[in-house]
């Protein structure tokens, strides 16, 4: 093979070999670490998507290779056939920090939420007493839950859903935020609201205030579960351990992934109390790796960085300054900002740049970041940051909308 030095080299090679299910920019990573990562030609950005909220801790946390580097030297898998001595202490790390009594462990954030659905339907089937066969689940409009045949089957993401059918049966979809709409599609077979706190795919999306505490009461004044997809909205992005708990919520379920593994390897996990997970008996569920030590040793170090609050903190306390500096850009080139904690969805303009043009203009800034639907851009750099970094990413974007202004 002819040796590959610079980004367009191993940009061709990707592109010959590898599916073409993703458009990346054009930077090729050999390194990583904190906020930053370097290019094979040694140039360096800032990263401000963080792996969709993957690497909420930044590139290579020190108590994270720490923790993965002890276990790589002890064992790595069991399987669940065998009890390991991780598995343990990382499912009471998490139970304790998201006020659950039990966990189930996954892999990936789209096996977290397809486990969901088998234990609200279970649920629905075994204590509610719903008709075999017969339960439905209520999601949103907008949803981004995986990629899964069953998760696309409720997509309505052109891109994500079309040519994969036939569907799975079983679930309503209503608007985003709306209530009044999930209250009059629960009926007797409804077993659940699937829901996102905030819709990331969608832009950083957020429902008026009032819908999840609402959402809460209704769903136990119908006795119907609600499941928090906290993916990629959990685990201190917004400024508390889970998104729901901005407005003082508590969810019947939680799933949970992404920054579970550290950006190390692949941990996802699904959280509720035992009058729910008693559904889950041997051999109704599993997954070969899904508890591995490994796993559940860096997502046990995940849980330690959490419970001492001080990411969570950062985020709130950099909310403010993150919000000033995007509004300031409404009306210079921006049409609309969302933010909360450290994430941002930030609408460019139409006329003046879509989204991917946005990022790519940004990546010549040094600064990474990801678009979605059309001209939005999302942002969220690891909750690690500092004042003056995270100035580093609002000042980039003004200097592109303002060139992109002048022409």
């Amino acid at each position: 093979m002819t040796q590959l030095s610079t980004n367009q080299d191993f940009i061709d090679l990707e592109n010959k070999v590898a599916a073409h299910n993703y458009s990346p920019l054009p930077v090729v990573v050999e390194h990583a670490e904190g906020i930053w990562v370097t290019d094979v030609e040694g140039r360096r950005y800032l990263d401000a998507l963080s792996g969709y909220s993957a690497l909420n801790f930044g590139h290579r946390h020190p108590a994270l290779v720490q923790a993965a580097k002890d276990q790589l030297d002890r064992s790595t898998l069991t399987s669940r056939a065998f009890h390991n001595d991780q598995l343990g202490p990382f499912c009471a790390a998490l139970s304790e920090l998201v006020g659950k009594d039990m966990i189930l462990p996954m892999n990936t954030g789209a096996e977290a939420v397809e486990t969901a659905l088998k234990i609200a339907r279970k649920w629905g089937y075994l204590v509610k007493g719903v008709e075999a066969d017969r339960a439905e689940i209520i999601v949103m409009d907008g949803n981004f839950h995986g990629r899964t045949t069953t998760i696309i089957s409720f997509s309505d993401d052109p891109e994500a859903r079309d040519h994969y059918g036939p569907y799975t049966q079983g679930f309503v979809s209503v608007p985003y935020g709306d209530l009044a709409a999930v209250e009059a599609a629960i009926h007797d077979n409804t077993v659940a609201v699937l829901v996102e706190p905030i819709q990331g795919e969608q832009g950083v999306k957020i429902p008026k205030e009032g819908f999840l505490p609402g959402l809460r009461e209704l769903c136990t004044d119908r006795n119907v579960l609600m499941v928090a997809d906290e993916i990629q909205a959990g685990l201190g992005r917004v400024g508390t351990t889970l998104a729901c708990q901005y407005e003082g919520v508590e969810a019947d379920v939680y799933t949970l992934g992404k920054a579970l593994g550290g950006g190390i390897v692949p941990v996802s996990a699904v959280a509720a109390d035992a009058d729910v997970m008693g559904v889950i008996t041997p051999g109704t569920h599993g997954s070969t790796f899904g508890g591995n030590p490994l796993a559940a040793a860096v997502g046990k170090a995940v849980c330690d960085l959490l419970a001492s609050g001080e990411h969570q903190e950062n985020a709130r306390a950099l909310e403010g300054q993150f919000r000033q500096a995007l509004e300031a850009l409404v009306g210079q080139g921006v049409e609309e900002v969302r933010v909360r904690g450290l994430w941002a969805g930030v609408d460019i303009d139409p006329g003046l740049l879509s989204g991917k043009e946005a990022c790519k203009a940004l990546a010549v800034k040094g600064v990474l970041a990801k678009d979605t639907h059309g001209s939005t851009i999302r942002l969220a750099p690891p909750l690690t940051i500092t004042a003056e970094e995270l100035k580093i990413v609002t000042d980039a974007l003004a200097e592109v909308v303002a060139e992109a202004r002048q022409g």
